[in-house]
Formats: structure tokens, C-alpha cells, sequence
């Protein structure tokens, strides 16, 4: 193995450039592959770690044209108890919040914001929990709490938890009954303290949909009957009324399995974590890509210097060495590379960690973490090498020696449409790479910068906390006596942060009606400039009103024919007075279109929760910093329970709602430029093996007068061809792609036709540069010491 060594370490001392972008190259695609692929397996490993994943379903109900993910409880429950085959039903509230918990430490308290939610007992008999303190017989009870082992920690350090007392800003005193190990990331359940929900919250209260239903089935083959089997023996039209159908309600129910929760886009009011097959189809494609480039690439080096090492090798053979020693040499050369590329792009993952880019990916990125991943791409490097290797060696112990050692060695046609066609590969991902991140920016761009319907400009925005009613004139007058600060107002919820709203059910006249309410303080829509078209904006007066009053989007008008002064009502209760029409402004995120949606000001009879959201108006040129430092000041000033406050710009919410959006493009455009990188890579493998095989064309070309500037415009009127034909071949495939993505947004960004020429411009200088940087020096030798040495 000596002698394969020794010619390893001539070849790398001789093509120290070939060779170290031959590394760079192969260890970018490495390390790019790798981390595509630890993101794929997160997202495709979601929620297949819980025990009999594929037994456990979530039930959603669904009507002829939505689907949403909330249930009310006495549906859930008797459909719980409908069959045998259901081994278990537990219910979640919809949604988690974000609360303060602490405990007493001679006398000292540590707040620490949580996440909780309040579930049933059943809860735990659906998912499997590990508990390391108490266990899953310990039944939850109202003034119990099951915890992570995370916030054990934090709270108690390494002494037991259960029986200790902590402290939450909403529950009160609680008991810790159970610690269990936090589940992984890619998960719906979520490390949270779990309460248990009162046994009577909604027992029987048909309308009230506020609530997620797991069930685990005993064989995953039986949950398709179960619905069919629950109609047959439920009497829906006691329940719902006479002449009730199921086909023709939206009490209907269907079953989701837990694995397909996390891909599940058709679903209304649905706040777990979603992923895209779409996405990871294109992230996989690229990983794909990137791999085929490299070893393009790899192979076209190996190759371009072959007019370098013909002569060498046929030497060998001259003297003695046999073919398939050398093949064997050159193959070895190959795998080393590649495995050597390997070692430093673990190095790259490992450095990549440690880069705010890390933020893109949401997978944990350590190479323990991911040990299947890492022994996957050392297969990939093993035989990335191989398969490098073998077409070259093959190649450059194809000639005779005797007629290599003459000098004549050329090229074939063959094997220049095949360099050709692999260069055309490269160039063709590289266009639709391009236009495809062009037009995700464009789309990112589009959504945080249209036009909302409202000021969103000098917006802050902050959660108040516990702040009373009592107390909110007071708190206002202390916030607008900073000269800086213009005004004020309040709203449960934070506009353009989420993608759907509380839905509220009604009659209008007498018809059936849904839509969004956002139940605002009555100074919101003049603080965000929001225009009325018809009758009037909310009074203070308002507030005072035994029900609450409507301002209503021209949507939710045009599609009920609703009017100034008629009333809202809910199940014959009055629900509120129609004061005023407003246009449609953009409450929630572009991915979807405009729904009928109204701002409600609370009356006396008030059900719902306060107005936790305060949106201050700054005044231009105002010193920011001062002013949320006095905001700041102010909220501890008035609710010193509360430890936690955050006061930011409205463009961050913005910002958070397309967080996955602008992640997918940060991705796409971060491995497009690393594809581009190893396509050019690829080109000057290509354009050094052509140089150095007309060398003597060259020199004749400059004996009979063409100057260095028409040999270097002779290369790249080559390369501009390929590239035309590349452009005309990519520009149809990107732009299907794109059209598609787009489809996942209910507005969008127009088509622009300047990104398709723009990514023909991108990808034209490169090459151009590439190709004159590389036969500027060819095209410079002296002519006749080449004539001679040829």
C-alpha cells in the first residue's frame, strides 16, 4: 500500500488547488447533507417516540366546508365511551399559557415562567409519560400538578418534588403529585405543568368547542369504524334537535393519527406545531442535489487532470506496474479525499452550531444526538469516493502508453458531451435554486410589508399581566405621562400573530352565523387608525352596556346582509348590537384569505377574560429606549407579582408569525449559494481540464494572431451557450415550483419576470469570471515554449 500512498501525497503536493477545493467542495455538500437530513428526521420523526404512536388519534370535528380541531366535552366524552375498542379519551384545553410560578425559600421567592394547561385524569392513559417521581397511578386531582423534570430542577434543585408546595399566578397552591422526563422536542405534547381540569368545566355544554380529544384504540385498524358505530348508537336528535343529520351539521367527527397531527394544514383552530411535506420534499431534493453536484464535481476534477497525469501514469506502466494497481491507487486517492472531506464537514456541522444560522434549523444539531445521521453520511462519503473514482481511473489507464508518451494525448467527443452534460445538471439546479429563494424572499418581504388595514408604525406591544379593571385608567394615565408616548389601548389578543382567532356562533335574524371576534378596549380602533364606513366607532359608554357591542369587517356584512343597530344573539340570549362596519383589515396571518371577523367592547355581562395586550402609540423621533424603559417602570410599578414582562415592536410580531417562513427561505437561500459554490467549483474542474487539453490549440491561435482577449471571449462563448440552453430548461421547472409554494398563501407576491433574468445574470458573471480567471494564464504562456514542449 506504500506506493498508493506515495503517489496520494505526489498528487496533493502537485494539484494543491484541485485538491483543496476538491476538499472544500466535497466537506460543504457533507456537512449541508447532514443537516438537511437531522432536520428531515425531526420533523418525519414527530411524535413516533410516544409507545403505540400509531394507536393514538385525535378527534376533530368537521362540517361541509371546515375542519377544526376543537370538540366540546360531552360529545368527546360519549364518544369516549361508544366502544370497546377505545382504550382510553383524554381532553386538553386548547391552548397552553404562559404563567408564573414560585416557590417559598426562607422566605424568598424565584419566579420562573411556565407554560401549563389543564387536562383530564384520561390524559395520561392516551400518551405515556415517564415519571422519575410519583408514577401514572397517581390520579390527578384539582390541586395537583404533574411536572417536567426540567422545572424540577429549577424549582428544587436535586431534592424530591412531590408533596413540596409551589405557587402559580392563576391556580394558587398546588401539590406536586408527579415529575415526569421531558419528551423530546418534535413533539404536540409539550413539557408544561399539566393541572387537572374540574370535573364539572363544560360537562354538558354542547356548544362550547374549547376543547382538543386524544384517544387511544386497542388495534389502529379499528379507528375507522368507530364513527360510524358512535352514529348508530348516539340519539343526536335529542341532544341537537329534531331532524338533526350528521352529514349536514358541523357536529361531524373524523380521526387524525398522532404521527399526522404534525403535517395536518386543513385544520381550523389548531395550535400544534405544524411542518410542510412540501418543504422537506424541496429541502430533500436540495440535500440530493447537493451530494450529486459534489460528486459531479469530484469526478470532472479527477478527470481534468488527466492531460497532467497520463503521462505519469503511463510511465508506471511502461516500467512495470499493472493496470490494476494503479486503477486501485487512483480509486484509493478518491475514497481518501472524500472520506478526509467527510472528517472536516462533522467539524463544519459542529462550528454551524455555534453561528446564528443554527436558528434556521430547528432540530438539536449535535453529532451525538444524531448518531444513525452521522454513520449515514460516512456511507454516503465511502461511497461518494467510490463512485469518484472508478469512471477516472478507468479513464486515465484507458490510452496505450506508447502513444501518450508521444505527446498526443486529446480529447474524445464522448467524453466532452458527458463533462458537458454533468456541467448542464449543475447549472440547471443552480437557475431554479435562484429563482425559487428569489422568490421566497420576495414572498417573506410581501407579507411583512403590505398593507394591514391599521398603523402599525411606532407600535409597541406588551402583555400587562394581572393589571384590574379598577386599575386600567390609572395605568393608562402613568403610561401617557411620558411626552414620548401618544397612546394607549388594549386587546385579549395581539393582531396579525396567529393565523386564527376565538370563533364565535350566532344567530342573525334568525340564520345561523360564525365568525372571529377579538374583544378590544373601546379606544382600539381610533389608537390603530382603523376607519368605520358605516355607523360608529366604540364609546366608553359602550362598556357600560348590559351586552356587548360589534364593529363588523365588510366581509362578515356582505355575507350575512348584516346592518347598523340589529343585535347578535346566542341561542335567544342577546350576544350584542351591530354598532358599525369597518374594511377588512388584516387581523391574521397572509396564509389565509379574509373571514367574516368583528372587535367586540365587553358589556356587564362579560364571560370572557380581560384585555391582557396593550398596544402603545410612540410619537416619532421619540427616544425609544426612554420610552420602554418608562413602560417598563410602569408595569412593574402596577403589578409587582409579575415578573416577566416583554415590551416590543409590532414588526417582531410580524416577524415571529412568519418565523417558519423566513426560516424555509434563510435555508433555501443558504444551501442555493452553497449549490452555486460547488457548481462553480464544478466549472473550473471543467474549464482547467479544457485549458490544459488545448494548450497547443492556444499557442497555434496566438502564432497566427488572435490575442488573449478572443481566446478568453472563444471559452466563454461556449460556456454562455450551455448556460442558455440550462436557462431555457430550469426557468419552466422553477417557476412550477414556486407556483405551488405560493399556493399555501392566500396572498401573494406577482411573478415577477426580472428574478428569471436576474438568476441568468447571477450565474452568467460567475462563470464568465470563472472561465476567464482560469485561461487568462493559459492564454498568456509564451506560444512557442508550448508549440515545443507539446
Amino acid at each position: 500500500m506504500n506506493p498508493i500512498l506515495r503517489n496520494l501525497i505526489s498528487v496533493a503536493r502537485r494539484f494543491k488547488l484541485a485538491a483543496t477545493l476538491n476538499i472544500l467542495g466535497l466537506s460543504v455538500a457533507f456537512a449541508a447533507f447532514m443537516v438537511i437530513m437531522i432536520q428531515l428526521n425531526y420533523d418525519y420523526g414527530f411524535d413516533k417516540f410516544h409507545k403505540d404512536s400509531n394507536k393514538i388519534f385525535r378527534v376533530e370535528c368537521y362540517g361541509s366546508d371546515w375542519v377544526g380541531a376543537c370538540i366540546n366535552r360531552p360529545l368527546a366524552e360519549r364518544f369516549f365511551d361508544s366502544s370497546p375498542h377505545i382504550v382510553a379519551g383524554g381532553l386538553t384545553q386548547m391552548s397552553e399559557s404562559e404563567s408564573f410560578v414560585h416557590v417559598e425559600e426562607e422566605g424568598e421567592r424565584n419566579h420562573f415562567k411556565e407554560k401549563s394547561l389543564a387536562v383530564t385524569p384520561e390524559f395520561f392513559d392516551v400518551f405515556t409519560f415517564d415519571f422519575v417521581e410519583g408514577s401514572a397511578d397517581d390520579y390527578i386531582a384539582p390541586g395537583n400538578v404533574f411536572i417536567p423534570l426540567s422545572l424540577k430542577r429549577k424549582l428544587f434543585g436535586n431534592e424530591p418534588a412531590v408533596g413540596r408546595q409551589i405557587v402559580h399566578s392563576n391556580w394558587g397552591n398546588q401539590t406536586v403529585l408527579a415529575v415526569y422526563r421531558d419528551f423530546p422536542a418534535n413533539s404536540i405534547i409539550h413539557n408544561c405543568m399539566y393541572f387537572a381540569m374540574h370535573p364539572n368545566e363544560n360537562k354538558e355544554s354542547w356548544r362550547n368547542n374549547n376543547y382538543y380529544a386524544y384517544i387511544r384504540v386497542n388495534h389502529p385498524a379499528n379507528a375507522s369504524q368507530l364513527f360510524d358505530n358512535f352514529k348508530r348508537n348516539f340519539d343526536a336528535q335529542a341532544v341537537f334537535g329534531p331532524g338533526f343529520e350528521w352529514d349536514n351539521s358541523t357536529s361531524s367527527m373524523r380521526l387524525t393519527a398522532l404521527p399526522d397531527i404534525h403535517f395536518t394544514t386543513d385544520v381550523q383552530y389548531d395550535n400544534t406545531p405544524k411542518g410542510s411535506k412540501q418543504t422537506l420534499a424541496i429541502l430533500f431534493v436540495i440535500a440530493i442535489v447537493i451530494i450529486a453536484i459534489a460528486g459531479i464535481n469530484f469526478t470532472n476534477f479527477s478527470t481534468a487532470l488527466t492531460p497532467m497525469r497520463v503521462k505519469s501514469i503511463n510511465t508506471q506502466r511502461v516500467l512495470g506496474a499493472r493496470q490494476r494497481t494503479i486503477r486501485m491507487a487512483i480509486v484509493f486517492e478518491a475514497v481518501a479525499i472524500s472520506m478526509l472531506s467527510y472528517l472536516i464537514a462533522l467539524w463544519f456541522v459542529e462550528m454551524f452550531q455555534r453561528t446564528s444560522l443554527a436558528r434556521l434549523v430547528v432540530a438539536d444539531l449535535s453529532l451525538v444526538a444524531n448518531p444513525m445521521i452521522v454513520g449515514g453520511v460516512a456511507l454516503v462519503a465511502l461511497f461518494t469516493g467510490l463512485f469518484a473514482g472508478v469512471y477516472p481511473a478507468r479513464f486515465m489507464t484507458s490510452f496505450a502508453p506508447a502513444f501518450v508518451l508521444k505527446g498526443s494525448f486529446g480529447l474524445s467527443p464522448k467524453g466532452n458531451n458527458l463533462r458537458n452534460a454533468l456541467i448542464s445538471i449543475q447549472f440547471i439546479t443552480s437557475f431554479a435554486l435562484i429563482i425559487g429563494a428569489s422568490f421566497m424572499f420576495l414572498q417573506n418581504h410581501f407579507m411583512r410589508n403590505s398593507p394591514l388595514g391599521y398603523d402599525k408604525d411606532e407600535l409597541l406591544v406588551t402583555n400587562i399581566g394581572m393589571i384590574r379593571a379598577s386599575s386600567r385608567d390609572a395605568f393608562i394615565n402613568q403610561i401617557k405621562s411620558y411626552s414620548g408616548i401618544e397612546d394607549i389601548t388594549f386587546g385579549e389578543s395581539l393582531l396579525s400573530s396567529s393565523d386564527q382567532y376565538m370563533g364565535w356562533g350566532g344567530q342573525y335574524k334568525g340564520e345561523g352565523i360564525s365568525f372571529q371576534a377579538l374583544p378590544v378596549h373601546h379606544t382600539f380602533l381610533n389608537v390603530l387608525g382603523i376607519d368605520i364606513i358605516e355607523g360608529r366607532d366604540f364609546r366608553p359608554e359602550d362598556a357600560n352596556r348590559q351586552y356587548g357591542v360589534f364593529v363588523f369587517n365588510e366581509t362578515a356584512q356582505k355575507r350575512y346582509n348584516l346592518e347598523v343597530g340589529e343585535t347578535v344573539e346566542n341561542r335567544g340570549a342577546n350576544q350584542g348590537e351591530i354598532i358599525g362596519f369597518m374594511p377588512d383589515v388584516k387581523f391574521a396571518s397572509f396564509r389565509t384569505g379574509v373571514v367574516p371577523m368583528a372587535f367586540y367592547v365587553w358589556g356587564t355581562e362579560k364571560w370572557g377574560s380581560q384585555s391582557n395586550q396593550a398596544y402603545i402609540k410612540v410619537k416619532a423621533g421619540t427616544n425609544i429606549r426612554a420610552a420602554m424603559s418608562h413602560i417598563y417602570s410602569t408595569l412593574a410599578a402596577f403589578n409587582p407579582e409579575h415578573p416577566f414582562f416583554e415590551v416590543r415592536f409590532f414588526d417582531e410580531v410580524l416577524q415571529r408569525l412568519y418565523e417558519k417562513e423566513i426560516a424555509l427561505s434563510s435555508l433555501v437561500s443558504l444551501f442555493s449559494l452553497l449549490a452555486i459554490f460547488i457548481s462553480i467549483v464544478g466549472v473550473f474542474g471543467l474549464v482547467v481540464f479544457d485549458s490544459e487539453c488545448r494548450r497547443k490549440e492556444i499557442a497555434i491561435r496566438k502564432v497566427f494572431g488572435a490575442s488573449t482577449t478572443d481566446i478568453i471571449f472563444m471559452f466563454n462563448k461556449a460556456y454562455i451557450r450551455i448556460l442558455a440552453v440550462c436557462f431555457v430548461i430550469a426557468t419552466p421547472l422553477a417557476w412550477y415550483a414556486v407556483h405551488r409554494w405560493l399556493e399555501n398563501f392566500a396572498y401573494k407576491t406577482p411573478m415577477y419576470w426580472w428574478v428569471y433574468l436576474l438568476a441568468f445574470v447571477a450565474v452568467g458573471v460567475i462563470t464568465a469570471g470563472t472561465v476567464t480567471f482560469q485561461n487568462w494564464r493559459v492564454a498568456n504562456e509564451n506560444p512557442a515554449r508550448t508549440i515545443k514542449v507539446e
